[in-house]
């Protein structure tokens, strides 16, 4: 750190994570949200703090053993300082998420959806979960008794297991029963009153009935969290393995690195925890007790149980991606970008044109070859079965497929199989560098000149996660930037990270060199007394060199306005630091995701979108395109976007200098939801065709919304 003074403005990334989530719990809490979207809510935070625990605090743990002494960069903690820290600040959302577990059951019961415990079934309904334990789980079961001879078992990483103690005679053991894969998690004993028990509430009630010759004693529902941070280049030289196979050796071995969480739903002994914590190597403070289930993901099957009516009553309001305004359907998508650049904006707007893109691509006689990078795709998914399509066509498909996606790995490698038996050339990720970049590129001839067509987006070519992430893709023409995508994907075919491009911005090349580049210019406009601004959105801010460039421009008086989503290790508001930049965090139906970065102001704003966050490992171990947005009603349609979430008075969170995130209120304004509104838009959008000379973005909602903002 250049300077010890920053300190005071920056917060640990771990700590700032966990605050994001516990954004996400307030989700649902929120009232004014359909309950059966608070308890979506509530199965996301649950479901990232799994993540969390497996990745952030797996790599904190090897990190405490192998160098003790290192340092976290902003807040001067150790590895094992961050732990403790962690741990400490956990048990309270635990806390916080178990009441508003408890607030959603009473409230789904009055609405007519009761889960309940074994002891609150009806004599009828009892004897249904019995006759069903033995008929279909019993057969299923691989108990174990853990004694001298039968040693403590191998638990799968987040499989849910009954714990208990059991007695024989004069000997005390302990048993386990894990809950198998192939037992539905709810079982429902009035499906017209939807009334369901939880299959581990069975496998406790019966537990008795497993160890039948044994006199149980306590007994509890555990979870057990393991370390699932590998190095996946790891091993790579030292055996002659194909990419495919090395991932699917680092993806078992994943299922069985060391503990580092245990989580307990029942009352249990601190003896009986204290025996687990022994066979787990873990401490008292990885330990959380929990009153509601350990695994949520059962609430958006849920969802599908409902009838009709319920549904509408207890949910979002459907909606369905909007057809773009300026994207005509009866003409090829293709010869559309071919006179104008095209912005999509998801999920209000379809994928559907970008689809129609390479399907048209695959069929064309002019295309010569379509090239692109994937990191995640849906399990099925159209888009590769264009690519498919153009192979078995005779054009040359280039796939750069990451396998190191992580936790969509294994989807990843099927795919990377299939389009290479398919006829696709399909290389993998850099050693030590994931390709995390969103670009595809289209080469076709046509009367004898070459043409370029390429797309760069902020997110992933799946079709599922663009339908729940807001994202930006464009779609453009211009010869510059297809020259400089031709350059990318001849340099990522030969291992070169370190290629030269005049139009987009490569990293690990040139990525963050560009943004602390732009942030001294306006720096030194707003020096010589011109107007200068910053404004930018992605999902996590880190790099320590861009938060001190930061705060040399809010020294200098450039106003600095940044969306982020995550992490925030950057403290706005601080006297004689960073009294200039403000930042927010919306959270909402959507998952925030696409990357907007704008420097300057007026006509002279360089505006960009990219695939990459201003993290470390983003801007200097990944590799991440970032491409201009030239077309003036393109780069209006983005301002305004941004001006719009800036405005956001519903669901959005300020940061203040406290590092304290407090929702913001309405307070007499009229409430604007962001997404909400885009939503409003790409449905009034899609009921008008373009007028000549005059773009969607200039009509209807958005000249009352730019009214809000005084434009």
């Amino acid at each position: 750190m250049k300077d010890k003074r920053h300190r005071s403005c920056m917060e640990n990334r771990e700590l700032s994570w966990l605050k994001f989530n516990e954004r996400v719990l307030e989700e649902a809490n929120c009232q004014e949200t359909p309950l059966m979207e608070r308890l979506k809510f509530l199965s996301i935070f649950t479901s990232n703090l799994d993540e969390f625990y497996m990745v952030r605090v797996g790599t904190l743990t090897d990190l405490a053993l192998v160098e003790p002494d290192d340092r976290d960069s902003k807040t001067g903690m150790t590895a094992q300082e961050q732990l403790a820290a962690i741990y400490r600040e956990t048990a309270p959302l635990y806390a916080q998420r178990d009441r508003a577990f408890a607030e959603l059951t009473t409230l789904m019961a009055q609405a007519g959806i009761s889960q309940l415990h074994y002891g609150e079934l009806k004599p009828s309904e009892q004897k249904l979960v019995e006759k069903e334990f033995y008929r279909t789980v019993l057969p299923v079961l691989s108990p174990q008794i853990i004694d001298t001879r039968h040693p403590f078992p191998h638990i799968d990483n987040k499989q849910l297991n009954v714990a208990v103690s059991l007695r024989h005679k004069d000997h005390t053991m302990f048993g386990i029963i894990p809950l198998p894969g192939s037992v539905p998690r709810m079982l429902f004993v009035d499906r017209e009153q939807l009334r369901y028990i939880l299959m581990e509430e069975v496998l406790l009630q019966f537990a008795p009935k497993v160890f039948d010759m044994y006199k149980v004693g306590e007994k509890a529902i555990i979870c057990i969290t393991r370390n699932a941070d590998i190095d996946a280049d790891a091993g790579m030289y030292d055996e002659d393995l194909d990419y495919r196979q090395h991932m699917k050796k680092v993806l078992k071995k994943r299922m069985r690195l060391a503990p580092v969480r245990l989580e307990v739903q029942g009352d249990i002994s601190e003896g009986f925890i204290k025996y687990l914590r022994g066979k787990l190597g873990i401490t008292r403070e990885q330990v959380f007790l929990c009153a509601a289930p350990l695994d949520l993901s059962f609430c958006f099957a849920l969802t599908g149980q409902l009838p009709a009516p319920l549904v509408s009553q207890l949910t979002d309001a459907p909606f369905t991606p909007q057809q773009p305004a300026l994207v005509k359907q009866g003409e090829p998508v293709l010869r559309q970008v071919l006179k104008r650049d095209i912005l999509l904006s998801y999920p209000y707007e379809s994928m559907n044109p970008f689809l129609r893109l390479i399907k048209e691509a695959s069929e064309d006689k002019n295309v010569l070859s379509i090239k692109i990078t994937l990191y995640r795709i849906a399990r099925q998914a159209k888009l590769a079965e264009y690519l498919i399509a153009a192979a078995e066509n005779g054009k040359e498909v280039f796939v750069l497929m990451e396998l190191r996606a992580r936790f969509d790995e294994q989807n990843n490698i099927e795919w990377a199989q299939r389009l290479e038996e398919a006829g696709c050339r399909v290389i993998y990720g850099m050693d030590h560098y994931k390709v995390h970049s969103k670009i595809c590129l289209i080469t076709r001839r046509e009367h004898g000149r070459l043409q370029t067509i390429t797309q760069v987006g902020t997110g992933n070519y799946n079709e599922k996660t663009a339908k729940l992430y807001t994202d930006l893709a464009l779609i453009t023409a211009n010869p510059q930037i297809g020259a400089d995508a031709t350059a990318f994907f001849k340099n990522m075919s030969i291992g070169n990270l370190h290629g030269s491009y005049g139009q987009l911005w490569v990293a690990p090349c040139c990525f963050k060199q560009n943004v602390l580049r732009c942030i001294d210019e306006q720096i030194a406009l707003a020096g010589s007394g011109q107007p200068a601004g910053v404004m930018m959105k992605f999902n996590s801010l880190t790099d320590i060199d861009v938060m001190e460039k930061l705060i040399e421009a809010s020294c200098a008086g450039v106003p600095c306005q940044l969306i982020v989503r995550g992490i925030c290790c950057l403290v706005p508001g601080v006297e004689g630091l960073t009294e200039n930049i403000t930042i927010i965090s919306i959270v909402g139906r959507y998952l925030e995701h696409s990357r907007v970065y704008c420097f300057g102001v007026g006509q002279q704003m360089k505006m960009y979108i990219s695939s990459g966050d201003m993290m470390s490992r983003n801007t200097m171990h990944r590799v991440e395109v970032s491409c201009p947005v030239y077309d003036p009603a393109l780069r209006q349609r983005i301002l305004h976007m941004m001006q719009v979430m800036l405005g956001d008075n519903v669901k959005a969170r300020q940061l203040g200098a406290d590092g304290h995130y407090r929702i913001r209120h309405p307070d007499g304004q009229i409430p604007v939801d962001s997404q909400q509104c885009f939503m409003d838009q790409a449905i009034l959008d899609a009921q008008k065709q373009p007028v000549a000379g005059q773009s969607s973005a200039s009509r209807g909602l958005w000249q009352k919304l730019r009214g809000l903002f005084g434009r």
